[in-house]
């Protein structure tokens, strides 16, 4: 026992120095000559659907630990909800940060409209197995999700967008009207929003990147002109975006400017164990245990973009968008619009 608060002393100087690799990222937002980037869509508490997909991309061993190097992660948001095992997926991100670090990759937890909700205390979605991991009592779970609570003080510290090598990566989408914001503004609004408690603003406003569903469901050839709008403010090619689920797979639209991964990979959804890979420029869909597709793409294009025509507006939440999202149904919900 002598030797107890030589080892706290330790892990206090462990969990700070983590805590300053994930609040490091979170206020960068632009990375370039990025050797390989693995993206993954929505856990929903699905750790055993998680773990495979980053097998099959090689991301990690069979110990769970880092074994892919200099490769960029990229979790698109919604590890929360709907499954029992948030808290394991999100252990798991958490030393992932500090493996990746140290052998010269990174990962980036990003925030998902589930993270918004359950920091907000909306809670509709919490399985009762997320509460059992926290010892049952909501209490518990509570003082965890919490600014000062181990898990909610990590995820304040996200981002909710970042570009990789000229790839936009984001729970959602983009709507043009948000686009006039530039990234570190928006991963600053919601930052800011979750600290505060603040369910007034950006990150429970159906038109954010956390939940605008515009460039995925939206009028084809509309979303692709805005898609393209939000490319030429962001001067980015593609945009991959999770939140709108397709269990068959990895979908893409608009020429493959817009690529959607979010499989619905957890029990509830019962998709596939599959994510996205990109090496040397070249994008793949790879789904466990170690399948690998080649998705077809066309080549960004050159032509200027339309410019950004939506006005600018305030994003405010109201009663209407609770009362709205109680009314849809369980069909709806299963389809994917929450």
């Amino acid at each position: 026992m002598r030797n107890l608060p030589k080892r706290l002393c330790v892990l206090a100087a462990a969990l700070a120095a983590l805590a300053l690799v994930g609040a490091a990222h979170a206020q960068q937002d632009t990375w370039a000559g990025v050797e390989r980037i693995v993206a993954v869509g929505d856990v929903h508490g699905d750790y055993g659907q998680f773990v495979k997909a980053l097998r099959a991309a090689e991301v990690i061993d069979e110990k769970d630990n880092w074994a892919a190097g200099k490769t960029h992660l990229v979790q698109v948001g919604d590890v929360l909800d709907r499954g029992p095992d948030s808290r394991k997926a999100m252990d798991l991100l958490m030393k992932l940060e500090g493996q990746a670090a140290k052998a010269g990759g990174a990962v980036h937890a990003l925030i998902g409209n589930h993270e918004a909700m359950v920091l907000l205390d909306d809670w509709r979605y919490v399985h009762p197995g997320e509460l059992k991991a926290f010892g049952g009592a909501e209490e518990e779970y509570r003082k965890a999700m919490s600014a000062q609570g181990e898990y909610g003080k990590w995820i304040r510290t996200h981002n909710t967008v970042i570009k990789i090598n000229g790839l936009l990566f984001v729970h959602a989408g983009i709507p043009p009207s948000c686009a006039r914001l530039s990234l570190a503004q928006i991963n600053k609004a919601i930052r800011e929003e979750l600290q505060k408690g603040d369910t007034e603003g950006l990150a429970m406003s159906f038109s954010s990147p956390l939940w605008d569903r515009t460039l995925t469901l939206g009028d084809e050839d509309e979303a692709a002109k805005q898609l393209d709008a939000v490319l030429k403010k962001y001067d980015a090619r593609r945009l991959v975006v999770g939140h709108t689920v397709s269990p068959k797979g990895i979908l893409t639209a608009a020429g493959g400017r817009l690529i959607r991964i979010d499989v619905g990979m957890c029990e509830y959804y019962g998709g596939p164990a599959a994510c996205l890979v990109v090496e040397k420029g070249i994008f793949y869909e790879v789904t466990h245990p170690k399948t690998k597709r080649k998705l077809e793409l066309e080549a960004p294009a050159t032509q200027p973009a339309p410019t950004l025509r939506s006005p600018a507006t305030k994003y405010t939440a109201t009663r209407k968008r609770t009362q709205l999202l109680r009314r849809l149904s369980p069909h709806s919900r299963r389809e994917g619009r929450i």
